[in-house]
This record gives C-alpha cells, sequence and structure tokens, in this order.
C-alpha cells in the first residue's frame, strides 16, 4: 500500500499526463492542398528559400473573390520568397514541392491565415481559398537554412549578437585568428547595409537581399 502522500503526488502526475495526452489527440490545422493541373515534365521542384512568380485569386469559404492577380495587380503576377513569411503561413506550406507550370487550390485554416485579427477586408477568423499557378522558379539570394542557422532563438530576425556569434563561427571554420574589433566592424557594415527599417534587427525579409559581408 503506498503512503498517502505518494498516492496523491501519483494520481496529479496521472492526471497531467491524461491531459496533455488528450490535448496531444487534437491534430493542429493545416493546409488542405488540392493539384488542379501538373505539367508533363518537372525540371525542379519548390524549395524553402526560392523566389516563386505566381498568378493567383483569393476566395472566402462561400466562394467570393476578395483579390485576383489578374484583375488587381494590372494583370502582373507576383515574386515571393517561399518560407520566410513574406505572405501567408499557409502558403508555405502549401506551395513546397511545387513544379513550374502547376496549379494549386489551398484551403487554408484562420491560424495559417490572417488569424484573429483578420486584415483589411478579411475579416477575424476567415478560412481563406486560394487558386494559385506557378510560372517560374528561381533560386533566392540566400537559403532559408542560411537564416535559420543564424536566427539562435527562432525570432525570425537576426540581432547584432546572433550575426557577430555567427562571424565567430566563421572564423572558427577558416582557421582565422579572431579579432573583436575587426568583427564589430563587421556586424556595424551589414547592419548598415541591411536594416532597412533601422529597428536594430535584420528580418527574414531584409535577409534575402544579398550583401557579400555575408
Amino acid at each position: 500500500m503506498l503512503p498517502k502522500g505518494l498516492q496523491a503526488s501519483l494520481a496529479l502526475v496521472f492526471t497531467f499526463v491524461l491531459g496533455y495526452a488528450s490535448s496531444a489527440l487534437i491534430p493542429e490545422a493545416d493546409v488542405k492542398i488540392d493539384v488542379l493541373q501538373k505539367p508533363f515534365l518537372c525540371h525542379r521542384k519548390t524549395k524553402l528559400g526560392d523566389q516563386l512568380l505566381v498568378h493567383y485569386a483569393g476566395f472566402f469559404e462561400n466562394g467570393t473573390m476578395f483579390h485576383s492577380s489578374h484583375k488587381d495587380n494590372n494583370g502582373e503576377a507576383v515574386w515571393f520568397t517561399l518560407g520566410i513569411k513574406e505572405t501567408l503561413v499557409g502558403w508555405d506550406r502549401g506551395l513546397r514541392e511545387m513544379c513550374a507550370g502547376e496549379k494549386r487550390k489551398l484551403v487554408i485554416p484562420p491560424s495559417l491565415a490572417y488569424g484573429k485579427e483578420g486584415k483589411g477586408k478579411i475579416p477575424p477568423e476567415s478560412t481563406l481559398v486560394f487558386e494559385i499557378e506557378l510560372l517560374d522558379i528561381r533560386n533566392g539570394p540566400r537559403s532559408h537554412e542560411s537564416f535559420q542557422e543564424m536566427d539562435l532563438n527562432d525570432d525570425w530576425k537576426l540581432s547584432r549578437h546572433e550575426v557577430k556569434e555567427y562571424l565567430r563561427r566563421e572564423f572558427d571554420k577558416y582557421k582565422v585568428e579572431q579579432n573583436d574589433t575587426q568583427q564589430d566592424s563587421m556586424v556595424n557594415d551589414i547592419f548598415k547595409n541591411e536594416d532597412e527599417d533601422e529597428d536594430g534587427y535584420i528580418s527574414a525579409r531584409e535577409f534575402t537581399y544579398k550583401h557579400d559581408e555575408l
């Protein structure tokens, strides 16, 4: 027979584990992807960090269109970089492993679209539907993986400390003598060139513009 105190402790742990297991059974909302058209030949597929040229139309669940690149963008397709939150998270997830010439329909839950706040004509908690045609894929100037490697705290922006730490690791990798003054000067140059809004951080979007220092 276990002591009452130990019984109570085990009961508390069991309750916590049950509660955790129950919440884990609730699947996270994800993007629903339907391939509407696929080219016969596919020379390459999209990956994080690629620049994509797309035409798209966005709809509410009731079928009402709220935006179209054909109608609302002077008929011009749109370039964006995949995987750096430059657009909806639902696009970053739903347009991976896609071929040029392919068309997809994405049904994006609110948590991966504009969430509880909404935006402009998009009401809060809106599920959005997009029909997207991928016209072209180009290599991004910097890779998504490189940004993630530098972003030590996963907050989607680079601090001076993170950039200096990256430089320190590069100096170590190539067995270059460490020099704090030189590294500080390089960090200053990097932020002067890349921190466009001068907020003290290099965002994922700002990182896509290539400079020699990194």
